[in-house]
């Protein structure tokens, strides 16, 4: 069932936006995307009416502040059919009416040939709900997330003849096969991804390279107010005042903490630090075991998963933000972590890797330090000078706080999204319900 529907912040003699626009996310809300949730209010503020659509309820026990400010409705489609029998055969009766029915099913057979699971099937099972489901006047779908959401919103953009446009992050990038990226830029309009080097990939494979432009998550700087606080003398040379090291980020094989642990231990003893973990994950009891088995698990705070003012506090309570970011096994991998802005937008010094698109933020040794991802030796070294040289931590935070202020404010990065939407062709669909 829905939520009900708050009418959209709209600025004093903003244009009324010409109908409501769907988006299709995969959970919501959640913890880990902050940067949609600030993404869809930035939006909304800016007069464009939207609806969200997830494919899965939310599985985080706490929500940030930013979730009760969006308007926007929320529909929970159907997570697994078989729970919902009525609604999906309702949507059925519905959808086969539509005109671009039989294209959709003839696509999503030539997907199911391809890719033989039961998500594929869900996945259109979905859409049937969805474009059934649409409100009436929609004018555009919207997918975060070029996997899973995007086959949903593709596969009810044909039948309803609804343009769609779609959001490309990282895991959704480099975990789908070639063909599915082929197929889905060939058929949407237009699609943004967040970093230069996704969006060379998706060039290269997309039919009309223009299609695929560049719009990076920028951070709500009113949200996120730079401070002027004194940065601390901590150099770890004093046992009552280690010097502490901050991360925040799911316990997930690309964000490399198994590799920090290995770096944290081989760090000379007389060397003072804690090490906080701001995430939760699948990996974390693994991460546990590891830390135990290094003989530094008593330096190590576990906090699970926060709301973003805990993890602000966190960031104006650090010495040194670390995320040695990798390529997992899988060949996912992160875009350019917005926990990066945001520990960047409070002056803290920086330590991660050449990954993706990192190297776009952070200038190695301008605006932070940059290692080879997956190696702990190069991680040591870096860990090593930074903990002792206050200074040196001291100058990188102000360069990354200048280079966040100036290159990665949302209020400027979210109207180049808004002005795609504005600017392309948004009608009601033909054969709407």
């Amino acid at each position: 069932m829905a939520e009900r529907h708050r009418p959209p912040h709209r600025p004093q003699g903003a244009p009324r936006p010409p109908g409501p626009i769907a988006f299709v996310l995969k959970g919501y809300p959640r913890l880990s995307e902050t940067f949609i949730a600030q993404e869809i209010l930035a939006l909304e503020k800016l007069g464009l009416d939207i609806r969200l659509f997830s494919l899965r309820h939310p599985t985080d026990s706490r929500r940030h502040p930013i979730h009760d400010e969006i308007a926007a409705a929320v529909t929970y489609l159907p997570e697994y059919l078989h729970r919902e029998p009525g609604r999906v055969g309702s949507a059925w009766r519905r959808a086969r009416r539509l005109p671009g029915y039989r294209d959709a099913l003839r696509i999503w057979w030539r997907d199911l040939r391809r890719d033989r699971t039961r998500n594929r099937i869900r996945r259109f099972g979905q859409a049937m709900v969805l474009a059934a489901e649409l409100p009436a006047g929609s004018v555009r779908l919207h997918a975060h997330f070029l996997h899973t959401p995007s086959s949903v919103a593709r596969y009810a953009a044909i039948m309803t003849g609804l343009p769609w446009s779609a959001a490309a992050h990282a895991k959704d990038i480099w975990t789908i096969p070639e063909w599915e990226k082929r197929e889905k830029l060939a058929d949407l309009d237009w699609l943004v991804a967040c970093t230069q080097y996704a969006c060379a990939h998706l060039r290269g494979l997309a039919p009309c390279p223009d299609k695929v432009g560049l719009v990076y998550h920028g951070l709500d700087l009113r949200r996120f107010c730079p401070t002027d606080a004194a940065a601390s003398r901590r150099d770890g040379s004093d046992p009552a005042e280690p010097v502490r090291l901050l991360s925040v980020g799911r316990a997930v094989e690309k964000k490399g903490f198994r590799v920090l642990i290995e770096a944290l231990a081989l760090l000379p003893g007389t060397m003072h630090w804690r090490w906080t973990l701001i995430g939760a994950g699948p990996q974390l009891a693994e991460l546990r075991r590891l830390a135990a088995q290094r003989g530094i698990a008593e330096r190590i705070d576990w906090r699970g998963a926060l709301n973003q003012e805990a993890v602000l506090s966190a960031y104006r309570a650090a010495d040194l933000f670390v995320l040695p970011c990798l390529v997992g096994e899988d060949g996912d991998r992160d875009g350019l972590p917005n926990v990066l802005m945001e520990a960047q937008s409070q002056g803290l010094c920086c330590l991660s890797t050449r990954t993706s698109g990192i190297p776009e933020l952070i200038d190695h040794l301008k605006t932070g330090v940059l290692v080879e991802p997956g190696e702990v030796d190069p991680l040591k070294g870096a860990l090593t000078h930074l903990i002792a040289d206050p200074e040196r931590r001291r100058n990188f935070g102000a360069g990354g706080k200048a280079r966040v202020c100036a290159g990665f404010d949302a209020s400027v990065t979210v109207r180049a999204l808004h002005d795609r939407f504005a600017g392309c062709s948004l009608h009601p669909a033909a054969g709407a319900l």
